[in-house]
């Protein structure tokens, strides 16, 4: 039992920094400072992406900040999307932190009243399994136009930041700590000097952080703070500790005393997250707080009629056998089993010994049911009575936070009316009698998982709130709720394509389902005067992996987490479940979270699926064979499913030689369709998570592989290439940022370019891997889970873990070859135009001009001694039509946007050769301008040139009249 006790600490114990020690992380901020450097001078940086949505389904939210004096103008912090402002009540957003070491957020704070300074705590503090590590605490003091990184940087995770209500250089921290590594920078931090300096003024032990913050409204000295012990680990998740609990301070953070614990009627033991809320009252201030009980609930009274798991689990062979076969055939009805197994098999099973009862347990328990299996008492609200926390409620809370409280942990009250209570979970909850009964005020177009909630003082009712599902507002306390998604901040776990015209783009996001769309996407044009949103949801749940049979290219293979899968016709939307099981009596098979598929491209009827274990399905998935034994470690005691594959690729180029990757760091290969397997893991990393195996499209017998290290808080760019199958690796990508590997790709058309997509962004190599440069113009510093290279249309799509999907054309990388990257000048083919009398022309005096454009694509080798680049449009006889001088002209591809005018000086002569050909009853040729004051080139093929000072080149433009 935990005593009561006031926690001192001298001013000489105190850690003061401007920057926290970096750990053997490595140091992420100097790594990121270098990719900065290296953005814009890459080859490639002429590349721009574009993004193509979805934005409907938004991504999780951890904060709202809102001006008080405006409402309509408010900021929202995404997981991992990064930091968005409105003006306008959430019609439209700005993206105001895209390019910092790191855009995953835990908090923020403004300061209104000074110029709108805006903080921001980086890495979010829902500790999910896609809750990335910041990189510490940043200030701007220019509304978000420009930052500065304040420190804090090994602390990965913020709870909260609380502003001091008339000091502008009074900053606290609620730092969480590294989410898979024990660490000291946890705990509550202070500044007295704007972020210059902190203070640790707070620090329990090296597994417990500070979650929740709050200050009195009365007193700025009186602070409140939640600490939270727990440990995550690839295969096991501790929830809660002895060290969780609530702390307070009088005098401005500089001491704090525990005021949870024995005799204080708040629990003391198996306590997890706990989020804290204050409020005036009529006797002083009002605290709240929402904790995590971990203690287990007492069983309850069971039916006697009914066979339960929990009696199947002890249940003697004698006891069982005598069972009443009514009672044990309801059971196995009432959880699926297979018709093979009756009450009389059953029996004849365990009689013979061929399986022990608890096997009908382990059967039925996979790590989806246990997800939502609930036996821990759950969510329950205090509030602070003097020095006496008291329940607020009688019983339980139910269907709000499942078996992972950890994820949730927020509450707010009324600052007005301490009765007025409201607590985020599954649903969001309301109550006004002071959390002793709540209503459910979650409406129709409100998603379920929900982490901020904003209240307006001056108007009650008012509600913003954040969830997974994006950003809701409400004027009538939660019933009804505008949807404000136009930002594209989806949480893309994958990303797929099929061949149609044009073609779609697929994908799972967390907590929002499988999604398809078209890979044409613009949010302002596709879907507005139509009202058919363009993106249709084709699963639920998490969405996960997507392969789509190319032949018809509406039969897809998908599903939600934990290997739950289905074939999907979309037209029609029949659908077959797809989810190997063991035999009766056999180990559970173990799941990943997003468990791996690939459907053969030699045959598109054979599916490939991996649990612990090889499986194949050679008609559709309507009969799945287990293959292999186990391909893993053979897991770990934990509450995670650990000791699992994670990747599988077969080569594109033999049927039947297939690679697979685990989560353990298992390697191995296949050469006769999964019938044999051999571990090819020698020489590589041990444990650390293979984040994707691939196997070369242009080389038998190469293989590339990237390892991840983020779940043991380790940041190394792990990549590797076999010319050998797999028997000796060589490590590659050594220039790489320190930044963990989600996926590495091989070019389909240029086997001398690899991709690379990190927790930060994009990376292109045009020597097999040996270096790297970023990629990511237009990309904002986002996670990339996958991508995929379309075949026929030569594009590259993104999807990103906070920011949804982006496409790029790569027609012309593809053709870097060592000839042109050694070039001083290359001029690419343009592409061909179809002829349109309306350009520059507009249907309205109130719309804009239509605008043809055609990119001039040219490579620069070296930009040192070049005099300016001069490129020059020229007609079939020579004569000069267009000439231009472009700047910012950079190293590598350059691609400027022309807009097939032609200067007014040339219309008379070019008329003239027009109609130099014509015949004597043709009518005359004549050259319009365009309501824009342009005149345009006219169909036929025109010559393109570009000059460098010392060289030139020349191309063909062609511009059809269909």
């Amino acid at each position: 039992m935990k005593k009561v006790f006031l926690l001192l600490l001298a001013f000489s114990s105190i850690n003061c920094f401007t920057q926290a020690p970096v750990s053997y992380t490595g140091n992420r901020i100097s790594s990121w400072e270098t990719k900065q450097n290296t953005v814009k001078n890459s080859l490639v940086y002429g590349v721009e992406f574009s993004n193509i949505g979805p934005t409907v389904m938004s991504g999780r939210i951890t904060d709202v900040a809102v001006d008080p004096k405006d409402p309509t103008h408010f900021y929202v912090a995404y997981a991992s999307g990064g930091l968005w402002e409105t003006q306008n009540n959430g019609t439209s957003f700005e993206s105001l932190f895209d390019h910092q070491a790191s855009i995953t957020i835990g908090d923020i704070a403004v300061n209104w009243n000074k110029d709108n300074i805006i903080w921001v705590g980086t890495g979010e503090n829902n500790s999910s399994r896609s809750s990335y590590a910041g990189t510490g605490v940043y200030k701007s003091t220019d509304s978000g136009k420009t930052w500065q990184h304040m420190g804090l940087t090994n602390t990965q995770h913020i709870g909260r930041i609380i502003l001091h209500p008339t000091n502008p250089d009074i900053v606290w921290i609620a730092a969480l700590g590294h989410l898979y590594s024990d660490n000291d920078e946890r705990g509550v931090f202070k500044t007295t000097d704007g972020g210059k300096t902190w203070k640790q003024v707070l620090k329990k032990d090296g597994k417990t952080g500070s979650i929740d913050l709050v200050i009195s409204p009365d007193n700025p000295d009186v602070l409140y703070t939640a600490l939270w012990t727990r440990e995550r680990k690839a295969w096991n998740f501790t929830e809660a500790g002895v060290g969780s609990g609530v702390y307070k301070s009088t005098n401005g953070g500089q001491t704090w005393e525990i005021i949870s614990g024995e005799k204080s009627g708040f629990p003391d033991d198996s306590v997890g997250r706990i989020g804290l809320a204050i409020s005036k009252g009529d006797k002083g201030e009002v605290v709240y707080a929402i904790l995590d009980n971990q203690n287990r609930r007492p069983s309850e009274k069971e039916d006697k009629e009914v066979l339960t798991k929990d009696e199947l689990r002890s249940i003697s062979k004698m006891d069982f056998l005598s069972l009443d076969d009514k009672k044990l055939g309801a059971y196995l009805r009432k959880n699926g089993f297979p018709l093979k197994y009756t009450s009389k098999s059953v029996k004849e099973l365990v009689k013979s010994n061929k399986i022990e009862p608890i096997a009908l347990v382990e059967y039925i328990e996979d790590e989806n049911t246990l997800l939502f299996d609930t036996p821990v008492i759950g969510p329950e609200v205090y509030v602070l009575q003097g020095n006496k926390w008291t329940k607020t409620h009688e019983g339980y809370l139910d269907d709000i936070y499942y078996s992972y409280g950890y994820y949730f942990g927020q509450i707010t009250v009324d600052k007005s009316d301490p009765k007025r209570v409201y607590i985020a979970g599954v649903p969001l909850l309301f109550s006004n009698d002071g959390g002793a009964t709540f209503i459910s005020i979650n409406g129709d177009n409100l998603h379920g998982d929900h982490h901020s909630i904003w209240l307006d003082n001056n108007k009650p009712g008012h509600i913003i709130n954040g969830n997974d599902g994006g950003l809701n507002i409400s004027y009538d306390n939660g019933k009804h709720w505008i949807k404000c998604n136009t930002p594209a901040v989806g949480q893309f776990y994958t990303v797929n394509y099929d061949m149609d015209m044009p073609y779609n783009v697929y994908g799972g996001l967390q907590d929002n389902g499988v999604w398809k769309g078209p890979s044409d996407y613009n949010y302002s044009s596709d879907w507005q005067q139509s009202g058919h949103y363009p993106y249709k949801m084709i699963m639920g749940g998490d969405g996960m992996q997507v392969a789509v049979d190319t032949r018809d290219n509406n039969t897809v293979y998908t599903g939600y987490q934990f290997g739950n899968y289905y074939r999907i016709n979309v037209e029609t939307g029949d659908d077959f479940y797809i989810h190997p099981k063991p035999e009766l009596g056999e180990k559970p098979l173990r799941y990943n979270w997003q468990t791996p598929i690939w459907l053969s491209r030699h045959n598109q009827d054979i599916l490939y699926m991996g649990s612990n274990k090889f499986h194949r399905s050679m008609n559709k998935g309507e009969n799945m064979e287990t293959l292999s034994g186990d391909l893993t470690g053979g897991g770990k005691k934990g509450d995670v499913s650990y000791g699992t594959l994670t990747s599988i690729h077969e080569s594109p180029l033999r049927f039947g030689l297939i690679y697979v990757g685990s989560d353990d760091g298992f390697v191995h290969v296949s050469k006769d369709v999964g019938y044999t397997w051999e571990n090819i893991s020698t020489g590589l990393p041990k444990n650390l998570w293979i984040s994707r195996v691939q196997a070369s499209a242009h080389q038998l017998e190469r293989v590339f592989l990237s390892l991840n290290g983020y779940r043991w808080d380790d940041f190394t760019p792990y990549l590797y290439v076999s010319d050998n199958y797999g028997k000796t690796w060589q490590k590659i990508g050594n220039n790489l940022p320190q930044e963990p590997i989600n996926v590495v790709k091989e070019d389909p058309d240029n086997e001398n370019i690899i991709y690379v997509g990190t927790d930060n962004g994009l990376y292109i190599s045009f020597d097999r891997g040996l270096t790297f440069s970023p990629m990511m113009n237009r990309l904002p510093n986002v996670a990339v889970h996958d991508l995929v290279i379309h075949p026929r249309d030569h594009e590259i799509i993104i999807g990103t873990h906070g920011r949804s999907l982006y496409k790029a054309d790569v027609s012309v990388v593809q053709q870097l070859d060592s000839a042109i990257l050694h070039s001083d000048l290359t001029l690419f083919d343009a592409e061909k135009v179809n002829y349109s009398s309306h350009w520059g022309n507009s249907w309205s005096v109130w719309k804009p001009a239509n605008e043809p454009s055609v990119n001039l694509v040219f490579f620069m080798g070296n930009l040192s001694d070049s005099s300016p680049v001069t490129i020059k449009i020229s007609s079939p006889d020579g004569l000069e039509l267009f000439t231009s001088t472009p700047e910012n002209i950079n190293r590598g591809l350059n691609y400027i946007p022309y807009n097939l005018s032609i200067s007014e000086k040339k219309v008379k002569a070019f008329e003239k050769e027009l109609n130099k050909e014509k015949q004597t009853d043709d009518k005359e040729i004549k050259l319009e301008k365009a309501d824009n004051g342009n005149y345009f080139l006219m169909p036929g093929k025109y010559s393109v040139e570009i000059s460098n000072g010392k060289e030139s080149r020349k191309t063909e433009l062609e511009i059809i009249d269909k």
